[in-house]
């Protein structure tokens, strides 16, 4: 899998973390690519509604779209265009840099982990002066806990119920941010071992964790 280590070396915690509205505010980003793909297809993409459900993986957005037949087609078109539009938008979340500092300064490291084409996700926080030790890219949900799990990530943040079946998946402490589509309710009841308002909360979570 691309983005995989070779080797494991030891960190005192290995910190997983989602990129959409956890890490990035994309919302503005990802509607200027919409448009622009609707623009070149003369298909009509309601960005705005598409915006408020990021999270999955960008084919199951398109089939709402687009049919079956077109879907592999747009995927690599909305790919190509997305650097273009996409990556100048795009916001650091608030606490977003302090969290990854957080993990560094406690003597570990941080892995983004997320379902977005992982070029991209570089992009972005390359952009965004967000400076994570690994990123991989194209894993949703469940999928996650494999690069979890690989890393040896203890921790994983991440707004979305999805992200909460990753962490579970890889046997790690599922820590929720309400910054997404999913609000708190739904990512307690999804099983999340914590819940956060946002990132600006979690150094002092992360150092209470490490703590206990």
């Amino acid at each position: 899998m691309s983005g995989m280590p070779s080797s494991t070396p030891q960190h005192s915690v290995t910190v997983g973390f989602d990129l959409d509205m956890t890490l990035i505010d994309s919302r503005p980003g990802i509607k200027a690519a919409f448009e622009a793909l609707s623009a070149a297809t003369g298909t009509f993409v309601d960005a705005d509604l598409a915006v408020t459900r990021l999270g999955p993986p960008l084919e199951q957005e398109l089939a709402h779209w687009f049919p079956d037949e077109r879907i592999e087609e747009m995927v690599e078109m909305y790919r190509t265009m997305y650097p273009e539009y996409a990556i100048a938008p795009t916001l650091a979340m608030p606490g977003a840099r302090e969290a990854i500092a957080a993990v560094r300064q406690a003597g570990g490291r941080s892995v983004v982990v997320t379902a977005k084409h992982e070029p991209n996700a570089k992009l972005h926080l390359a952009h965004l002066g967000i400076e994570a030790d690994a990123v991989v890219g194209w894993l949703w949900a469940e999928a996650k806990g494999e690069a979890l799990r690989e890393y040896g990530a203890s921790v994983y943040v991440g707004d979305h119920t999805g992200d909460v079946r990753g962490a579970r998946t890889a046997g790690a402490l599922s820590v929720a941010v309400a910054t997404g589509p999913c609000d708190a309710e739904e990512l307690r009841t999804a099983g999340a071992d914590v819940v956060l308002d946002d990132l600006t909360a979690f150094p002092a979570w992360l150092a209470r964790h490490l703590e206990g």
